[in-house]
């Protein structure tokens, strides 16, 4: 006899906007987290239980699908060995369209009716609810870009985490949902955290991080523990206490993530690299910062990432970490180098870093002599992020006090002071 379609599993995949191998990524993700062991589903094995071909799958596997699904392994249409598979009749083989709507729509109504006995049906939370969320945050990370560090874009993605929070108590969800949900609620709170860093408002941004922790252990998802975690390295870096940023960007490199996808495993080590160039370790910089372009190289850019990490992470952002570490070793030509390569491969859009770039491309030449060409680098970052950015204002300032330094009573001091003037008139 031929096997018959599991048409409930199906429907359910379709109203849920899973592809095959996307549920069996889901699936081993799940039976990771129930066993401890990396499962080893593929398209290939959903489109065998679409197809009939497996009608019971082994019990870890329908446990974790269950997990994912929120459903009972029956529920999604699997017949447990022993039972004999449903033989359609004649009418039914002429009318599956039929058949389908009928078997899943009593599926649904049993499932409603046993979730809430004698009351209407709660609320159904879906990924359609997760992606305006996350819509509303790809709005918070342009603005992120543009203006950075601004305690509004803070306020913003923590009130969008705590809408993320709400809808868990809103309706019914899978755990699919669920899970998504923690996430986002975690991407948010990180993006509170960086926008709290980027302003050095450390104290709040250890308080972001704290939540984003707990809603990414919750979630289970990799790329988010990684984000926080890598995060809190470039927090304690900008702290001075490079100790305590290698151990938490070590968090964040030793994720299983980081052996999947190079790209990941690039940040990581850039940022490592920036690390060790505060703590004075040139060899270990050097290491790093070759590791890092030789990951990037090996990343396939067609694989699916999160917006965030696609949003900034880039050739752009590996020179600018390199900037960062060699100018505070002291390495003022190739901190020179790594600001070109930067300011040519900057996207359009990233006004905070290439403001940034800029600042760190005048100390890198004045520290070299070149107090002109310096000052002139430093008079072409905006005047609105030149006041109102509070790493860029910082190093603006020290830029200043180092120019005097230099050239005491110069013409240049005389342009930059009148240049700086004008900054403050206008804001």
């Amino acid at each position: 006899m031929d096997a018959i379609r599991n048409t409930v599993l199906e429907a359910w995949m379709t109203e849920h906007g899973y592809s095959s191998n996307s549920l069996a990524e889901a699936v081993n993700r799940a039976v990771e987290q129930l066993t401890g062991h990396v499962g080893g589903l593929d398209g290939s094995s959903v489109r065998a239980w679409k197809a009939g071909r497996v009608t019971w799958p082994k019990s870890a596997t329908r446990r974790a699908l269950e997990v994912v699904t929120g459903l009972p392994a029956v529920a999604l249409g699997f017949v447990p060995r022993g039972r004999p598979s449903p033989t359609p009749a004649p009418s039914q083989q002429e009318e599956p369209d039929m058949k389908r709507r009928t078997l899943v729509g009593g599926i649904a109504a049993a499932a409603a009716a046993a979730a809430t006995p004698g009351t209407a049906s709660p609320r159904r939370i879906g990924m359609s609810d997760v992606n305006r969320l996350n819509k509303r945050f790809a709005e918070i990370i342009a603005s992120d870009h543009r203006h950075g560090g601004q305690p509004g874009i803070e306020e913003r993605a923590a009130a969008l985490a705590d809408e993320a929070l709400n809808l868990q108590n809103a309706g019914s969800a899978t755990q699919r949902v669920r899970s998504s949900l923690y996430a986002s609620g975690a991407a948010f709170r990180s993006s509170a955290m960086w926008a709290a860093i980027d302003g050095r408002r450390y104290e709040v941004a250890k308080a972001h991080m704290r939540e984003a922790q707990a809603l990414a252990e919750m979630s289970g998802d990799q790329a988010i523990k990684f984000r926080i975690w890598s995060h809190a390295g470039t927090m304690y870096r900008h702290m001075g206490r490079p100790a305590d940023a290698c151990a938490a960007n070590d968090v964040a490199r030793n994720l299983h993530l980081t052996r999947r996808d190079p790209l990941f495993a690039s940040l990581g080590l850039a940022r490592q690299g920036a690390i060790h160039g505060t703590a004075q370790n040139r060899t270990d910089t050097r290491r790093a910062f070759e590791q890092a372009q030789d990951a990037m190289l090996r990343a396939d850019p067609a694989d699916h990432r999160p917006v965030w990490l696609l949003a900034f992470y880039d050739q752009a952002e590996l020179d600018s970490l390199a900037l960062s570490a060699y100018l505070a070793l002291g390495d003022h030509p190739t901190a020179e180098y790594h600001a070109h390569r930067c300011l040519a491969s900057l996207r359009p859009h990233m006004v905070r870093s290439r403001a940034i770039t800029t600042t760190r491309l005048a100390h890198a030449l004045l520290a070299q002599g070149a107090a002109e060409a310096a000052t002139a680098t430093a008079m072409k970052v905006p005047a609105d992020t030149a006041t109102r950015h509070a790493r860029v204002s910082r190093m603006l300032q020290e830029f200043g006090a180092a120019l005097r330094a230099t050239a005491p009573r110069s013409a240049t001091v005389q342009t930059w002071t009148e240049h700086t003037t004008t900054w403050r008139t206008a804001a």
